[in-house]
C-alpha cells in the first residue's frame, strides 16, 4: 500500500469522524477501503471498554460472509473484575503485557491457546493479527484507555508485512474516529442516567443556561418506601443500597415504559413526571405505570423475603399541576428538574398514604384530569396537607377495581 492510498484512507476516517459516523459504519467503510487497497481481509473485529452503568464493553465485527457489521455488548458482571472470556482472549496479552501487537500464523499454530484463533483457522484462515491502540491523557474515558482490533485473512500466504505495517499506521486515525463517536455515546448515556432521558436530551441540545425554564402542565409522581426510616436504622449499610436499587429498578422501569421521566431520587423517594399535550392521556399512563410498579414491587417483596433480606412496599402520590421545568441552581452546579407548588403538593399527598393506610392516593386535580380513568378512583374526603393552605379532596383506587 503506497503513501497516497494511506493518505486517502486517513482522510476518509477524518471525514467520517467529523460527520459523526457510528462505529458500525466506520468499521465497514474502513474495511472496504482496505480491501480496495489490496489488504486480503476475511474478518475484522474491534473492541473497546465503555463508561456505562450496565455495559462493560462493546465489540464490532465484520466478516466477508456478512451483509453488515455486527455490534455486541458485554454486560457488567457483579463482583467479577476480569471475566474468564476476557482472560482467554488474544487481547488480554496485549493488555497484561502492554504489547502493541500479537500475531499467529497457521503454519505455527498451537491449538488451544486462543479459542477464536482455533475457530478462524478451522474456517480456513491463515493469519491472525491483534493490535492495541492506546489513548492517553484526557482522551481516556473511564476504562476506555485503548482500542483493541483483530484482523484475519484466508490468503494462502497470510498477510504481507506491509499489510500489517499499513494497519499499524492507519489504526491511530481509526481509533480517534471511533473514540469520537464513543465519547458522544458516553455523554448521552451519562446525562440520561443522571439527569433523566428528556432532560439529558435537552442539555446535550444546548439548553444549559441557568434560569432557563419553561412552564408545563404534567401529571406528577412521587413514591417512597413504607417504613424506610425504620429499615435504615436497623439494617446494615451493605444491605441497604441493594434494597433501594431493587425497588428503584421496579419503579423507574414502569415510569419509563409508560412514557414518564424519572427526575430525581431523594433517598427512598422518586420524583417523576408524565408530560404530554393530552393531560388525560398523561394520567392514564401514570396509572398504568402505577399498576406495573406495584405489581413488580410486590414481586420484589416476595423474592427478598424468601431470601431472608429486608423488604417493604411502596407508597405513591399522583397529582396534576403546573411546574417550571429547566435549569435551576448555582453558577457551577445546576440541576435540570421541576419546581413549583405542585411538586411540594405531590410529596405531601404521598405522605398521606401512611396515615390513611392506603398504598396510593391521588389529588382532586388528578381525578378531574383523568377523563375516562376517573371510574377507577373513589373519594376519601377532604384533608389538610402540611404546608398547603387549603384542604383538598383526595382519591384512591376503587377497592373493587
Amino acid at each position: 500500500m503506497d503513501a497516497e492510498e494511506l493518505l486517502k484512507i486517513a482522510e476518509f476516517l477524518t471525514f467520517e469522524s467529523l460527520a459523526g459516523a457510528d462505529e458500525t459504519r466506520l468499521l465497514s467503510g474502513f474495511v472496504g477501503r482496505l480491501l480496495d487497497a489490496g489488504v486480503p481481509l476475511f474478518r475484522a473485529s474491534v473492541g473497546v471498554d465503555t463508561l456505562h452503568p450496565m455495559v462493560e464493553g462493546l465489540s464490532f465485527r465484520w466478516t466477508r460472509e456478512q451483509i453488515r457489521t455486527e455490534r455486541e455488548e458485554f454486560a457488567r458482571e457483579a463482583g467479577v473484575e476480569e471475566p474468564e472470556e476476557w482472560l482467554r482472549s488474544p487481547f488480554y496479552p496485549l493488555y497484561d503485557g502492554n504489547l502493541p501487537l500479537l500475531r499467529r500464523r497457521r503454519s505455527e499454530h498451537v491449538p488451544g491457546e486462543f479459542a477464536v484463533v482455533d475457530l478462524l483457522f478451522e474456517r480456513g484462515c491463515t493469519d491472525y493479527v491483534a493490535l492495541a491502540t492506546p489513548f492517553s491523557g484526557r482522551a481516556v474515558i473511564g476504562e476506555m484507555d485503548r482500542l483493541y482490533s483483530s484482523w484475519a485473512t484466508d490468503a494462502p500466504d497470510g498477510f504481507a508485512d506491509d499489510h500489517v505495517a499499513a494497519l499499524q499506521r492507519l489504526l491511530p486515525a481509526f481509533a480517534a474516529a471511533h473514540r469520537s463517536y464513543a465519547a458522544t455515546e458516553v455523554a448521552e448515556t451519562l446525562v440520561a442516567t443522571y439527569l433523566g432521558r428528556d432532560a439529558g436530551r435537552q442539555v446535550l441540545a444546548g439548553d444549559i443556561q441557568r434560569g432557563t425554564t419553561r412552564k408545563i402542565r404534567v401529571a406528577l409522581w412521587y413514591s417512597d418506601l413504607q417504613g424506610f426510616t425504620r429499615i435504615a436504622d436497623t439494617v446494615e449499610p451493605p444491605l441497604l443500597i441493594p434494597l433501594l436499587n431493587d425497588y428503584a429498578e421496579s419503579v423507574a422501569t414502569a415510569i419509563h415504559f409508560h412514557g414518564g421521566e424519572v427526575l430525581k431520587f431523594v433517598g427512598d423517594g422518586i420524583l417523576g413526571i408524565f408530560p404530554g399535550d393530552d393531560l388525560a392521556d398523561a394520567c392514564r399512563r401514570s396509572l398504568a405505570a402505577a399498576d406495573d410498579a406495584m405489581e413488580e414491587c410486590d414481586a420484589v417483596y416476595t423474592r427478598r423475603r424468601e431470601a431472608g433480606l429486608p423488604a417493604t412496599r411502596m407508597y405513591l402520590g399522583l397529582h396534576v399541576g403546573d411546574v417550571f421545568y429547566g435549569n435551576i441552581g448555582s453558577s457551577d452546579r445546576l440541576d435540570f428538574t421541576v419546581v413549583g407548588p405542585a411538586v411540594n403538593e405531590v410529596a405531601r399527598i404521598s405522605a398521606m398514604c401512611r396515615s390513611l393506610e392506603r398504598t396510593m392516593i391521588v389529588s382532586a386535580a388528578f381525578h378531574q384530569a383523568a377523563g375516562g380513568m376517573r371510574n377507577r378512583l373513589v373519594s376519601m374526603g377532604r384533608f389538610g396537607l402540611k404546608g398547603v393552605s387549603t384542604a383538598q379532596e383526595l382519591f384512591t383506587l376503587d377497592p373493587g377495581d
